[in-house]
């Protein structure tokens, strides 16, 4: 398949090589249904609402799922829309060989065409970056949902929308005020690689690796494609050379956590960007951060856990609503990003990458242990077979579980300590913290209970 560039950069050649050069690895359930998808759409029309944040894959597995000579992909550009519209006719007459007569200069002629033609033969259409429509044209919104209504039945299309802007792209489908609101007949959230697939892709690049290599790529990446094709790229898979890698001039990680957000917070993002740094750095309580910055925070809190989905509610398992809540950010490498890079630019200023990189070093193995933790979690998770998993500590922080995994449907508990190094679990405390957790909680009187420890060496 030839592309022509469209002024997607870097991504757009990760794109390429990655579906050319690289075995595609993950992504099986995904595949899936976006095959089923594509074949259903010869007989229904489909409208799939793809999201997810940056670098996370979704166009190479949108390509590698749907793509064939035919299908159609628009990438929308910070450009005007008469340019846009002269690159979607080239696209339009290369790929299904349709004399287009005359000057286009609107998307909605474009949109309402391939409708039409939809009618005459199945089409596949992906439209890379949905929401910069907003930018060039919030019209075009509602262009689009004026021909979907009027020509879709009938219409034999598999029409798939992507963005990496979710706060955008989740406004323009899920709030009733627009006027594509539930349009879709499909929504699409892309998350990280699970656990088994990181171990695949390290597996098959060093096949020496060790686990404290695995959990540098866990914590480093979260499971990101990209940030994972960059240090395959760079043969950087032990624990040395990624820390190296990351500490060098120019490397692209030193400002990615800012290319990643100010886009989505806009002119506010210094308060945003200290609030995620202060998380980072473990003050996660409302009332710690509001200590920290000096102000009350509790609407960019809201927009940073609801509307950008960066943040996430921490409850001791069974507790009160709101009680002894902490907040914690999602997403491994921008919690890496404010940690490390975000709290020390003075070094990056200064280009002292040899002092970064022993700060990291120093302090990896205590930061570490918070990613250790949450890749157990995503690993049980990922086995289906609980019904809950969370994690205890009392209100005076002095006893905490960091791991309950239960399944209701059974009465089955276990409780899990996990320490970077299993010399130090030590089950006779965790049974004790156990017993607290059962006299607080009130639950797991009749159950068949189970005490675990994990470290490192159990990835």
């Amino acid at each position: 398949m030839q592309f022509r560039n469209r002024g997607f950069g870097t991504a757009g050649f990760f794109i390429i090589r990655i579906t050319e050069y690289m075995e595609f690895i993950g992504r099986t359930k995904e595949l899936h249904i976006l095959q089923e998808i594509k074949e259903l759409s010869r007989t229904t029309p489909q409208f799939v609402v793809m999201t997810g944040r940056r670098r996370i894959g979704k166009t190479s597995l949108l390509l590698k799922a749907l793509g064939d000579e035919q299908m159609l992909y628009f990438f929308v550009n910070r450009t005007s829309e008469k340019s846009l519209c002269q690159d979607f006719v080239n696209e339009l007459q290369q790929k299904l060989e349709v004399p287009i007569l005359g000057d286009v200069n609107s998307f909605g002629q474009i949109f309402e065409y391939i409708m039409r033609l939809s009618h005459q033969r199945h089409i596949t259409l992906v439209i890379d970056e949905f929401q910069e429509f907003a930018r060039i044209n919030p019209a075009i919104f509602g262009q689009m949902q004026h021909y979907w209504d009027l020509l879709k039945q009938g219409a034999n299309i598999c029409l798939i929308v992507c963005g990496s802007v979710q706060t955008l792209l989740t406004r323009i489908f899920r709030d009733n005020k627009e006027p594509l609101f539930g349009r879709q007949t499909r929504f699409m959230m892309l998350e990280p690689f699970d656990t088994s697939t990181l171990r695949q892709a390290i597996s098959q690049n060093a096949r020496n690796y060790s686990n404290e290599d695995l959990l540098t790529l866990w914590t480093i990446t979260g499971g990101v494609a990209k940030y994972i094709e960059q240090l395959i790229d760079s043969r950087a898979l032990t624990k040395d050379q990624m820390l190296d890698f990351i500490c060098q001039p120019e490397c692209a990680f030193i400002d990615e956590g800012r290319v990643l957000l100010i886009q989505e917070f806009g002119r506010d993002y210094n308060t945003y960007f200290t609030i995620l740094s202060l998380i980072a750095q473990g003050y996660n309580s409302r009332s710690q951060l509001e200590d920290m910055t000096g102000q009350e925070i509790s609407g960019h809190l809201t927009r940073l856990e609801h509307d950008y989905s960066l943040l996430t509610r921490v409850q001791p398992i069974y507790a009160a609503r709101n009680k002894n809540m902490k907040y914690a950010i999602r997403d491994n490498f921008l919690k890496f990003w404010f940690r490390f890079f975000y709290k020390y630019a003075n070094l990056v200023e200064l280009k002292a990458f040899g002092q970064l990189r022993a700060i990291i070093e120093r302090d990896f193995d205590t930061f570490s242990g918070w990613a250790l933790e949450q890749y157990f979690r995503k690993k049980l998770a990922e086995t289906g077979q609980h019904t809950r998993i969370g994690g205890w500590w009392d209100r005076h922080g002095e006893n905490e579980i960091d791991i309950i995994a239960e399944n209701e449907l059974v009465h089955q508990v276990e409780f899990i300590e996990v320490k970077r190094n299993a010399r130090n679990l030590d089950l006779a405390i965790l049974r004790a913290k156990a017993y607290q957790c059962m006299q607080a909680t009130k639950q797991y009187s009749d159950w068949n209970i189970s005490y675990r420890g994990l470290s490192i060496d159990d990835m």
